[in-house]
């Protein structure tokens, strides 16, 4: 599903790029190809990032169900630093690459206004603003998987013995990290080397995205819209800095220290913790009309109970599944042409043949 979001950021780029260059409007069109190829780029690295990272997890812990993981972080360090670098990546959050091209792509949308056509210029923006939903669903599914599987406490015994992978799995893992910060910090240089492609198919580039240099990223000018990925890079380490020096500031001040009330409860276990289902139930409820959801709690022969819960997408079963029967249908047919027999086949490319001559003509 987050290859088909992605691919649909990228066919957004694509889509808005052939708009402008239909209705004369070089430059932006120039955006948005840029847009889509950053994205391609990004794409590339922080999904290989992340399919390294559940590699790893898998590799540690021979589990694929998230409600069996828990506290990784803890035994996984490393691991667990690269996975959160590509679930941000991924989210479209600064500083890293997924932030710049989806910002590219949302400056191409918003010069909608530039569009005489009163369709489009309404269409736009609305196209505009299921990505910046698109994008919090994405954020929110990460937050699952990133907080369900290496926060908290370790939900099975799996869990509790892994163990960090090889200098070799991590090295692949820190190369595609680094590069997720790198093409997110320096988003300049990575334009220009894109730039030649939209001046070859267009005979336009984006002459006034580096202009201010490797600090100032201005697609279209700077009174519209300028990114300055570097200092929002040392904005956020300053203030993690402040955060942690207050944070020691008042742990040397603290006169007294003493366990909390806890109210009667058991110390926490694992038990007491969200699960990846309970975490993403609220978002699930919202959208219910596109899901059918069937969940009960079912009693087990020892006596257990055990809580039961699928979901499935009712445009799967609308669309996908008849359109499937359809082609599997015209398959058979096809193959009723198979008779093994030679000159049936002179027939059929006789046939053809003729009819493409037919259409030529």
């Amino acid at each position: 599903y987050h290859s088909v979001e992605n691919i649909g950021i990228i066919f957004i780029g694509l889509g808005l790029s052939m708009v402008f260059t239909g209705t004369g409007h070089p430059l932006l069109a120039a955006l948005g190809l840029v847009a889509a190829l950053y994205h391609t780029l990004n794409h590339a690295v922080f999904k290989g990032l992340l399919f390294l990272g559940a590699g790893a997890i898998l590799h540690a812990t021979h589990q694929r169900d998230m409600e069996h993981m828990g506290g990784l972080l803890q035994r996984m360090p490393w691991t667990g630093l690269f996975f959160l670098i590509g679930c941000i990546s991924i989210s479209a959050l600064p500083p890293f690459n997924g932030f710049v091209s989806e910002w590219l792509t949302f400056q191409t949308a918003l010069q909608a206004w530039a569009l005489e056509n009163g369709v489009l210029r309404s269409l736009i923006p609305v196209s505009a603003a299921m990505l910046a939903l698109t994008g919090a669903l994405a954020a929110a599914c990460f937050v699952k998987v990133y907080g369900v599987s290496f926060l908290g406490q370790a939900r099975s015994k799996p869990a509790r013995k892994a163990r960090e992978v090889t200098p070799g799995m991590r090295l692949g893992q820190g190369l595609l990290a680094a590069l997720c910060l790198l093409l997110g910090v320096l988003p300049t240089g990575v334009v220009q080397l894109i730039n030649p492609i939209p001046q070859q198919l267009l005979g336009q580039g984006l002459t006034h995205a580096a202009g201010h240099g490797w600090l100032w990223l201005t697609p279209v000018n700077p009174h519209v819209a300028s990114y300055s990925a570097p200092l929002v890079l040392i904005g956020l380490l300053l203030a993690w800095w402040l955060s942690a020096w207050w944070m020691r500031r008042g742990e040397l001040r603290r006169v007294q220290r003493c366990d909390a009330w806890d109210c009667g409860f058991s110390p926490p276990n694992a038990r007491m913790q969200y699960t990846a289902s309970a975490f993403a139930q609220p978002i699930r409820r919202v959208f219910g009309l596109l899901f059918h959801i069937d969940e009960g709690v079912k009693r087990q022969e020892d006596g257990a109970l055990r809580y039961r819960l699928h979901v499935a997408d009712r445009v799967w079963g609308l669309f996908y599944e008849p359109f499937t029967r359809l082609t599997l249908r015209a398959g058979r047919l096809a193959g009723r042409l198979q008779t093994g027999h030679v000159r049936n086949y002179l027939g059929w490319s006789l046939g053809t043949l003729l009819v493409l001559l037919w259409v030529i003509s």
